[in-house]
């Protein structure tokens, strides 16, 4: 019998609610991350009594009711509202697009008088069935707000010009005609107090887990337990030996700095293309802080390299069909369970990551 019934592969959501379910289970897991600390891209670092962001922005939310009842069985979560704003040549607009913004766009009050503008503009571009991002923009919601509000943050987001992007990236903003300033559309949402790290704490809690440990170095990988559930990258599992994935990767440049409050808000976009950051994070915000001083990230776009942490997976025709013949090659080890979106080349947001570890979960051990 092997040492383990499952090696598991980072320490992030993923793998640690995975973890969890087994351990609770009675199976014996290793836990493994290349990285320093546990919780992969939700980390929070503690700076000035402030829990940052370590890898920019993470807001929980879900419509969910068994994601949100169990997220809330690890932390208790406070009520933050995701409201974060656009700025154009120095004016802030709202996101999601709503009466605000329309409002401080064409000096108009009412939805009717903003559909009517909308309506107008889409029809001029005469736009039937999108094919890009940018004719996606044009026909939700007509050329002004695309021109200074969606094309020069697009731009350095995926440094691609809009017209080769695919439509589906813009499916993500919100678009309402009322004066709601929350961003996401879902039932619950907040961040837990203390930061996710008190979430993954709990979550590895009397497992056993090794940091700054790769994978690759670890010499006994294949011996050490009879399954192993991998969250990295895919490719680079199978070496690479089919070709490279593609991703988008970000730079943040995070500061402190001395004073009490300096955007008065926790996310701030801009999207003038000559403005280098693509957005600016203040951390205290997430959970209502009163601390004397704050911190600060500038958040920078830009290609990934192997280098670099794989952020967003670039899901154009070309990477999706090389993450199919990939997903074929793992088909022929079943040993191997691959999760994640590293390990599924496909962006998730943290309630989908639980969700589907979840449901991992009960396909493995729960029979």
């Amino acid at each position: 019998m092997k040492r383990y019934d499952y090696l598991i592969v980072g320490a992030g959501l993923f793998g640690s609610v995975f973890a969890y379910e087994a351990r609770k289970r009675g199976k014996r897991c290793l836990v493994i991350d290349k990285r320093s600390h546990i919780g992969g891209n939700a980390y929070c670092e503690k700076i000035e009594d402030i829990n940052v962001h370590k890898y920019g922005a993470h807001i929980f939310h879900t419509s969910n009711k068994e994601i949100w009842d169990y997220v809330n069985s690890l932390a208790k979560f406070n009520d933050f509202i995701n409201s974060p704003l656009a700025v154009y040549k120095s004016e802030a607009y709202n996101l999601p697009f709503n009466m605000y913004t329309f409002s401080k766009m064409w000096g108009i009050t009412t939805p009717a008088q903003a559909k009517e503008i909308i309506e107008k503009q889409v029809k001029e571009a005469g736009i039937k069935s999108p094919n890009n991002l940018e004719e996606k923009a044009l026909s939700l919601v007509g050329r002004d707000i695309y021109e200074k509000l969606i094309k020069g943050y697009t731009k350095k987001q995926w440094q691609r010009e809009c017209n080769t992007l695919p439509p589906s990236i813009i499916e993500r903003i919100p678009i309402r005609f009322t004066y709601d300033n929350n961003y996401f559309n879902d039932t619950y949402q907040g961040i837990p107090i203390g930061g996710y790290n008190v979430i993954i704490e709990k979550l590895l809690s009397g497992t056993e887990v090794r940091l700054n440990t790769d994978y690759f170095d670890l010499e006994e990988r294949e011996e050490i337990a009879e399954k192993t559930i991998y969250t990295g990258p895919i490719d680079r599992f199978f070496d690479y030996q089919l070709g490279t994935l593609e991703y988008r990767s970000i730079r943040l440049e995070t500061k402190v700095i001395d004073c009490c409050d300096y955007q008065g808000n926790a996310v701030i976009n801009y999207c003038d293309e000559e403005i280098p950051y693509t957005r600016v994070i203040e951390h205290k915000h997430f959970e209502f802080g009163k601390q004397p001083k704050t911190v600060v990230s500038w958040e920078y776009s830009r290609e990934w390299t192997k280098n670099d942490e794989p952020f967003y997976p670039i899901n154009d025709e070309k990477n999706n069909a090389l993450y199919q013949k990939y997903k074929e090659l793992a088909s022929t080890k079943p040993n191997i369970i691959f999760g994640g979106r590293l390990g599924e080349y496909k962006y998730y947001d943290m309630d989908k990551v639980i969700e589907k570890a979840l449901d991992l979960a009960k396909k493995e051990i729960y029979n």
